[in-house]
């Protein structure tokens, strides 16, 4: 008989409820495909997240640690904001280094992790992009990143802007009377978005705190989603809505997000909670 594969560790992690299956590809070898991204994802079968982590050695030697994405689906992705908070609680708690803040790659480019003195966690994305070829968004609108489409019947009004990964933000009354997943799907199958997108909901309670919710592409509504949190804040103060620095609350919780302007990078602060450890075999 042949031996066994080894167990894969790995931590269950969330941020406000937005749950991650964390795995350190630096001290095991660890060959992710889509196949195998399903089944870890899965809520039946497997492990059970929205997202799946990895960390791993990075290709430039000034930068600390290398970080991929996968979706349920199994689909990679480039940018995660919560997910880049619990990867900061995990490579500090197990002490994968002594820094407070920490440079990482990922397929967006690279990132700044902040270890605050309170244990919560700030994440500088980069700076927003709201060009729609690189969005990307096939269709025309009315202005740079403020669009208008036919969904169902109703005229659906929405701002683009990218992190690294596609948003389109709409406006609502309530985010508890939106409909987020008729909508929220959709816009995800329409093919003025050839990579599908993320679609936040957001309700302005102020000009310093706003109510969301997110439809994830390839994974559906989850509880938070930080890079949809700061696409919704861009948006709002681009048009006008909000201020520099505001109050996202989600449904487990809130998370800050500030944004000088134009051609400034945005910084996302909030906590990261550790669940659970094990192993598993793929």
């Amino acid at each position: 008989m042949g031996s066994r594969k080894p167990a894969l560790k790995f931590s269950k992690m969330h941020a406000l409820g937005n749950d991650f299956v964390v795995i350190d590809a630096l001290t095991q070898h660890v060959e992710m495909t889509e196949e195998r991204a399903q089944k870890i994802a899965n809520r039946h079968t497997g492990i059970g997240c929205d997202q799946i982590l990895l960390i791993e050695a990075p290709s430039n030697p000034h930068i600390d640690f290398g970080y991929r994405i996968f979706n349920q689906d199994g689909s990679e992705v480039s940018q995660c904001g919560n997910g880049a908070r619990c990867f900061a609680k995990y490579v500090s708690d197990r002490k994968l280094t002594g820094k407070n803040r920490i440079m990482v790659e990922t397929r967006a480019g690279e990132m700044e992790l902040q270890i605050n003195k309170d244990r919560t966690f700030s994440v500088t994305l980069g700076i927003p992009n709201f060009q729609l070829d690189l969005i990307p968004y096939l269709g025309p609108c009315i202005e740079s990143s403020a669009c208008t489409l036919e969904i169902d019947a109703d005229t659906l009004d929405f701002w683009l802007v990218s992190l690294g990964n596609p948003h389109a933000v709409i406006q609502v009354p309530s985010v508890t009377e939106a409909e987020v997943e008729r909508i929220g799907s959709a816009l995800q199958q329409h093919p003025n978005f050839p990579e599908s997108v993320n679609v936040g909901f957001m309700q302005v309670i102020n000009r310093q705190e706003i109510r969301l919710r997110v439809f994830e592409r390839g994974a559906g509504e989850t509880l938070a989603c930080g890079s949809g949190a700061c696409a919704a804040v861009i948006s709002g103060i681009k048009n006008g809505l909000l201020d520099s620095a505001v109050t996202v609350n989600l449904p487990l919780g809130q998370l800050t997000i500030e944004w000088a302007g134009q051609d400034q990078a945005v910084k996302l602060s909030g906590p990261a909670t550790s669940v659970f450890h094990g192993q598993t075999r793929l």
